[in-house]
């Protein structure tokens, strides 16, 4: 049977089976609700963003929310946010500015050993993946990763060289906001549930040493045995052009209006008396002036426009309105606290046991499902775990969001995974073997940084 009938039969079923249980009518309807997505998410029978149309549609319909109040998801300063960032970094990579700060940064680590290069390689796509999609890092760089490993017949070389860079474009992802879709998804549901905003400089204070811990932990466990008889040479660059500088002092200023926004001493916004600006409203503008200065380039003359905008990923802008939609219902029914409740048992674990068994779960989940719909399902769920033991909800939004980027044994489990695993060098047995160890490594480093940090 299609998964297409299976999805609203199974949610059928599950109303019909917790209402005779007792639920309440919002609550079973409303978790029927959730059924039905996550078994379309999961099965991906449609598209994932025509999916996260459901709620929309069937919780107005139940009554749970008006349709006033579900649209609402729709405006979320989040979505604004991500739609600028994605904007911003379709101008970046139009003018390989991206691409000649990895190179810069490769030469400057070194090229003269095996051990460097995989390091630096995993270096330069780590931090252009904190600012454009990882997909677009590791597509950039994948060209040069590949005629060094042709320049060599070194194996352990060419398969570190290759998983480095998959590995180190979703972690890099990690380390800020904007970097990855389930961190956005995170904020607009931790904003949405608390009241409280989760703002860009709060999530570097968690990203940033996630990355820095994890960048040379990865980088040591794959090059553990390399070693090179000779250097290699790098590509030889042109000089940087005004297309590059410009488009680079724009989002540099934007980097920097978000990270000073409201520190040290208030920040810009409390020192001008201008506290309702947000993270969305700075990358708004810095996309906007992208549209107006100009480029120094017949063929492109300003930095950004609509053919370039346009192609931005507006199905990932409705998947997350569909789960801000969805989390909105989940707590508007008291199907959250429902839930919530009945893991109160969890409560009596050790909470760094719990984050642990909770890190390791979600990252090997994704390795079979979008990670972004897997965020957009759990995060709800776990910030009314939170409240139900009485822990703060990042304590367990957090790990699990960070795990959702933290899965590396699948060629589907991520869009990196994807591309370098498309190259024909790298087997999905090499992928799985180096995956499950990084996978766990990484599950002990997001425990501990949660328990120090959050």
């Amino acid at each position: 049977m299609s998964h297409k009938i299976l999805g609203p039969i199974a949610a059928l079923l599950s109303a019909i089976v917790t209402r005779n249980l007792g639920m309440p009518l919002d609550a079973a309807l409303t978790l029927a609700t959730v059924v039905w997505v996550a078994w379309w998410w999961v099965s991906e029978c449609i598209p994932l963003a025509m999916t996260a149309l459901l709620p929309f549609i069937l919780l107005p319909l139940i009554g749970v929310l008006s349709p006033n109040e579900a649209a609402t998801a729709l405006g979320d300063n989040i979505i604004l946010l991500f739609m600028a960032a994605f904007m911003m970094a379709k101008a970046i990579e139009a003018s390989g500015v991206h691409k000649r700060l990895a190179l810069s940064l490769i030469a400057f680590i070194g090229p003269d050993s095996g051990r460097r290069i995989v390091i630096a390689f995993m270096c330069a796509t780590a931090f252009l993946s904190m600012w454009i999609s990882n997909t677009a890092s590791v597509l950039a760089l994948l060209p040069v990763a590949l005629a060094l490993a042709d320049a060599t017949d070194n194996k352990p070389f060419q398969k570190a060289l290759l998983l480095g860079l998959a590995y180190s474009g979703s972690v890099g992802g990690i380390a800020t906001l904007v970097g990855t879709p389930p961190n956005l998804i995170f904020a607009s549901i931790y904003e949405n549930i608390s009241g409280q905003s989760f703002d860009f400089t709060r999530w570097l204070g968690i990203g940033i040493p996630m990355m820095v811990i994890s960048i040379p932990l990865m980088a040591w466990y794959l090059t553990r045995n390399i070693q090179l008889s000779m250097p290699l040479q790098l590509p030889a660059q042109d000089q940087m052009s005004a297309y590059e500088k410009r488009v680079l002092m724009v989002f540099g200023m934007v980097v920097l209006l978000w990270v000073t926004r409201t520190t040290p001493l208030g920040g810009w916004t409390g020192l001008l008396g201008l506290p309702a600006l947000n993270d969305a409203t700075v990358a708004l503008a810095g996309a906007l002036a992208m549209f107006v200065i100009p480029s120094g380039q017949k063929q492109q003359p300003t930095l950004l426009d609509w053919s370039l905008a346009k192609d931005i990923p507006w199905g990932i802008l409705l998947l997350f309105a569909g789960g801000i939609c969805l989390a909105k219902g989940v707590m508007a029914s008291g199907l959250g606290t429902l839930m919530g409740e009945s893991l109160t048992i969890l409560g009596e674990w050790p909470l760094w046991l719990l984050i642990l068994i909770l890190t390791l779960s979600v990252s090997f989940m994704t390795e079979f499902t979008s990670n972004t719909a897997t965020a957009t399902l759990l995060m709800p769920i776990l910030a009314a775990t939170a409240q139900a033991i009485n822990q703060p909800i990042e304590i367990l939004m957090i790990p699990a969001v960070i795990a959702c980027s933290c899965a590396f044994c699948m060629p589907v489990a991520t869009p990196p995974n994807s591309i370098v695993f498309a190259s024909n060098r790298i087997t999905i047995r090499d992928m799985a073997r180096t995956g499950v160890v990084l996978n766990i490594l990484l599950a002990f480093v997001t425990t501990a940084i949660v328990m120090v940090l959050v």
